[in-house]
């Protein structure tokens, strides 16, 4: 394990847990947070209207732990896991500080918060860190493996996809404050890839780890799987090239206008110049999106979105 820089390891995190129906693997997760060789974190947890036995669990989970730290449960939005999550991150009374947010059915490794921790330290004061996972079945047997983005993240990419994976990322204080400020947009998809849009569109910095921190346990109930394989593949660009595709983008642009205040003014120009980009079938749609640096991490994706732009699809 890398060595955690001064300042670093007496820091204080609160964990953002959102929960629904997770009965049947939450206990091994809440017991990965204990696991931690970082001890300084609280736990708030939004639930979402489970009907299981989750609340319980949370519930003896809270008065186990009363003596070392504050495990706090909420009840959610019920507007869907983006909503759930950034409700905890929007909280009025979240406490000042870094927040690592996490799915209810992974397994962490004893050094996440560590690592994460020490990325930060090391980073901007405006920064969303990501890392790698083990993939696994639902008995935590591994059979795959998260994958390094190819290219570097920033906001132009972020436009087109998301690369840091939720149940890995951890926000410095300074970008839950961002977050706060933004508020809760409606309807964007997925809230890490509006995490990554946000931070990195107002000019904060997005470190991506090597190293793999948990346990991503895959099975039918996620809210979002791995994608690995040709299938997956091939799935995302029936989804671009479709309509799906074009509600996430249209969700997530309507989000940026909103929170365009926040952003850079060479971002608030990119969003500007994408508004104004000529809508009609062709090739001069792909052509001003190339011209604006858009991207996703393959040449496939890539081709993938400025096809559909040419279809008039997006």
């Amino acid at each position: 394990m890398p060595p955690v820089p001064p300042g670093s390891s007496e820091t204080r995190i609160t964990i953002l847990l959102a929960t629904w129906n997770g009965a049947a693997h939450l206990e091994e997760q809440l017991q990965s947070y204990v696991a931690q060789n970082h001890p300084h974190w609280d736990l708030w947890v939004s639930d979402d209207g489970s009907s299981d036995a989750t609340i319980d669990i949370l519930t003896a989970f809270r008065d186990r732990e009363a003596a070392n730290r504050e495990v706090r449960l909420l009840s959610g939005p019920r507007r869907g896991h983006a909503a759930n999550f950034l409700s905890l991150l929007c909280h009025p009374e979240l406490p000042a500080g870094p927040v690592a947010l996490s799915d209810q059915d992974d397994v962490w490794l004893p050094g996440k918060l560590r690592l994460a921790l020490g990325a930060l330290h090391n980073a901007g004061p405006v920064a969303l860190y990501g890392a790698q996972s083990h993939h696994t079945d639902r008995q935590l047997r591994v059979i795959g493996r998260s994958r390094l983005p190819r290219r570097a993240p920033c906001f132009r990419n972020a436009l087109t996809q998301n690369v840091v994976s939720g149940h890995s990322a951890v926000l410095s204080a300074g970008a839950v404050e961002l977050v706060r400020r933004a508020g809760m947009p409606e309807g964007i998809p997925y809230h890490d890839w509006w995490l990554y849009q946000l931070v990195s569109g107002a000019g904060g910095e997005i470190v991506i780890d090597r190293e793999k921190v948990l346990y991503y346990r895959q099975h039918h109930a996620n809210a979002m799987g791995a994608h690995q394989g040709l299938a997956p593949r091939l799935q995302r660009v029936r989804q671009v090239l479709g309509r799906t595709y074009a509600n996430w983008l249209g969700a997530n642009f309507a989000a940026l206008e909103r929170a365009r205040d926040l952003l850079t003014p060479e971002h608030q120009t990119l969003l500007a110049d994408l508004r104004n980009a000529p809508r009609h079938p062709g090739l001069i749609r792909p052509l001003a999106f190339h011209q604006l640096g858009l991207h996703r991490q393959t040449r496939l994706t890539t081709a993938s979105l400025y096809l559909a732009a040419a279809l008039g699809r997006i």
